[in-house]
């Protein structure tokens, strides 16, 4: 079905009224606990035009010289984190958030407006400013730009005491595919018992025969091997939850990009992984106004997804993904 997309008000007011999680169902009872998954690139290529802009375009260009695009600027996070408090997801994917460490890199001339302004060791850092206490963070080896977030009350990561945890999630770097671990692969232990491993994903942008085949490799990662030396697929749990920046459309661009057709290979019909977000020609797209890169699929849950607008400013290109999940029951779980 298509994605639906929801203004910040309206998310507010779904949050209220305590809906922001799905209902138990039947099929729920002996399965994984159902749960709110939100999968957000939060990156800012672009810039407000209006006159009384907080993000504008010469905040931008410093942006994208200084912080990689990476969300970072002082009058966006507020609205990262309001998104959060509306939708009050459970688990979180994100993408393109600025790394704190990397301040003491950037001259002081472009520190002002941005995180960096003032900030010193041991300051929060994004994903801290935009979650609040409610959420433990494990990020991508070597890649602090790319984390999961799991709100404490579900669980927490296992091998994880902290509120930060940088360089946790398990994954193999893929040489030439731009740079770090793309791939990233946590074990949350439930409150209520059991576990759930999680897959982290920010495929390589671009469509040359190169970037296509980085995105094959970092999908074989998910479904074949990690490649991080124990020779097993990132999502081998008893129930796994895969979502991020896939920077292709399966459901568009299969007959031209082999990645998306890889994909393929390994979620959808007849496949032990199920897409959760909608995909085909007709759903409305989440990224650019183009396409739909941005996805949640899993072997053991179903449920429905939708969009959601993170402010009125223009900075972001991706819009949020947010999915309700409930436990397939074993007859229906592939």
């Amino acid at each position: 079905m298509p994605a639906q997309i929801l203004p910040i008000s309206l998310l507010l007011l779904l949050a209220a009224c305590g809906s922001q999680s799905p209902s138990p169902t039947p099929d729920a009872a002996e399965g994984p606990p159902s749960l709110r998954a939100m999968t957000f690139n939060a990156g800012t290529p672009d810039c407000d035009r209006t006159a009384d802009a907080g993000y504008t375009c010469a905040d931008a260009s410093v942006a994208a010289e200084w912080y990689g695009t990476g969300l970072a600027h002082r009058s966006l996070l507020p609205d990262v984190a309001s998104l959060n408090a509306a939708v009050q997801p459970d688990l979180l994917a994100l993408q393109e958030i600025f790394d704190v460490a990397r301040c003491t890199e950037i001259p002081v001339d472009a520190h002002t407006g941005f995180i960096c302004e003032g900030w010193q060791e041991g300051d929060p850092g994004v994903a801290e400013q935009i979650l609040g206490e409610g959420y433990q963070v494990a990020c991508h080896q070597g890649r602090a730009d790319k984390c999961l977030a799991v709100r404490r009350a579900i669980g927490q990561f296992r091998g994880c005491s902290e509120r930060l945890c940088r360089d946790h999630l398990q994954g193999g770097v893929t040489e030439d595919c731009g740079g770090g671990t793309r791939v990233g692969r946590g074990v949350i232990d439930l409150v209520g018992g059991g576990e759930l491993t999680v897959v982290s994903i920010h495929g390589t942008s671009g469509f040359t025969p190169a970037d296509q085949q980085c995105r094959i490799t970092q999908f074989e990662q998910v479904f074949l091997d990690l490649r991080d030396g124990g020779g097993r697929p990132g999502a081998d749990g008893g129930v796994n939850l895969v979502l991020g920046d896939l920077n292709t459309d399966p459901g568009r661009l299969a007959l031209i990009d082999r990645s998306a057709a890889r994909w393929n290979d390994f979620v959808g019909d007849g496949q032990a992984f199920t897409m959760l977000t909608p995909v085909g020609l007709l759903v409305p797209p989440t990224y650019a106004n183009l396409l739909n890169i941005d996805h949640v699929a899993s072997d053991r849950y179903a449920g429905t997804c939708f969009s959601a607008v993170p402010s009125e400013q223009t900075a972001f290109d991706h819009q949020p993904i947010v999915c309700d999940l409930f436990a397939r029951s074993a007859a229906t779980a592939r």
